[in-house]
């Protein structure tokens, strides 16, 4: 449904997007995951083609993006990051107003428009003004004007950027029934939102694809040791994380974050070593101060922190009596 062939996009000679190649097959949802900054939003733009590659071409439904934009444009729905919409319009006249953009007939309007309210849940707000719409709600409206025209693939740029836990919850239940009619392509940076949605991924770093797979296969891939999770009151940054890289067997050591007086560390180790005595020992030697030490399962932050160097929030798992 999607091919990408070396797509790049060039910005006074520097590469926000640098030779990107992948596809996307009928009823996948894959998420485009990487920090801000990493290329997800100008490798939509091309696609959706509101942005001429630099060099590089792709294809939608058989369509090129160089040669038959006004076709690829039929065929995909389309939610940017801000999802403009027309706040002073009631959410039924927007959504009359979108499917005569997109020259739907007259006839087909009333049954189009009343099966996007359904789709998305907006049925009960159809008369209410947008202005006076939650961002959940937005969201949606959002979501049902790209559903106009039964695009054969959807293309969210983050969306559920801005919502509340609750909104959040409800807007990737309803992507997931999406996915069901439509293949779908979603940019993120929250990783457990792509592990959560999608059959498969796409990390992005630097504006370059560095992995692509399921996240089953993934982990299979980087599987090769153990990852604990440390909190300990110790003297710096550096002394810590160096003495724990000094440990038998360990082979990355990235300082999380400080919360209060304690540091938080994640410590990787070879496939053979499970480090959390030597760490404990470490600890003790020093008379530094230990509140938590975890053994974590390789998870899509794991990868993420591997393949991007990118520090994210440590899920705590399987925790070790220290006493």
């Amino acid at each position: 449904m999607i091919k990408a062939e070396n797509l790049t996009k060039k910005y006074s000679g520097l590469k926000a997007v640098d030779s990107v190649s992948f596809e996307v097959e009928d009823g996948e949802i894959v998420g485009l995951l990487g920090p801000n900054g990493a290329g997800k939003t100008t490798i939509m733009r091309m696609l959706t083609c509101f942005l001429p590659p630099s060099e590089g071409s792709a294809t939608l439904c058989g369509y090129s993006i160089l040669k038959d934009s006004r076709r690829v444009r039929q065929n995909i729905g389309y939610l940017p990051e801000n999802n403009p919409l027309y706040e002073d319009m009631r959410v039924k006249e927007y959504l009359n107003h979108r499917a005569g953009l997109k020259s739907i007939g007259f006839r087909e309007k009333r049954r189009a428009i009343h099966k996007v309210l359904e789709k998305c849940w907006i049925e009960d707000v159809q008369n209410k003004m947008i202005s006076s719409l939650s961002k959940g709600y937005r969201q949606r409206v959002g979501l049902g004007a790209a559903l106009l025209g039964a695009p054969k693939i959807l293309i969210l740029d983050e969306p559920t950027v801005g919502l509340d836990p609750k909104q959040i919850l409800e807007t990737r239940k309803l992507i997931k029934e999406l996915g069901k009619e439509h293949t779908i392509l979603l940019s993120t940076h929250i990783l457990h939102e792509a592990e959560a949605l999608s059959d498969r991924v796409l990390i992005l770093s630097d504006g370059k694809i560095i992995a692509s797979d399921t996240t089953a296969k993934l982990r299979e891939q980087m599987a090769g040791g153990k990852t604990i999770y440390v909190e300990v009151k110790g003297p710096d940054i550096e002394t810590v994380k160096n003495r724990f890289l000094s440990l038998e067997g360990v082979t990355h050591v990235t300082f999380e974050t400080r919360m209060d007086d304690y540091l938080a560390f994640l410590v990787q180790s070879s496939s053979e070593t499970d480090p959390r005595a030597l760490v404990y020992q470490t600890i003790k030697e020093n008379n530094w101060q230990l509140r938590e030490l975890t053994l974590r399962k390789m998870s899509l932050e794991d990868i993420f922190i591997q393949m991007t160097n990118q520090s994210t929030v440590p899920r705590k798992e399987e925790a070790v009596k220290t006493s």
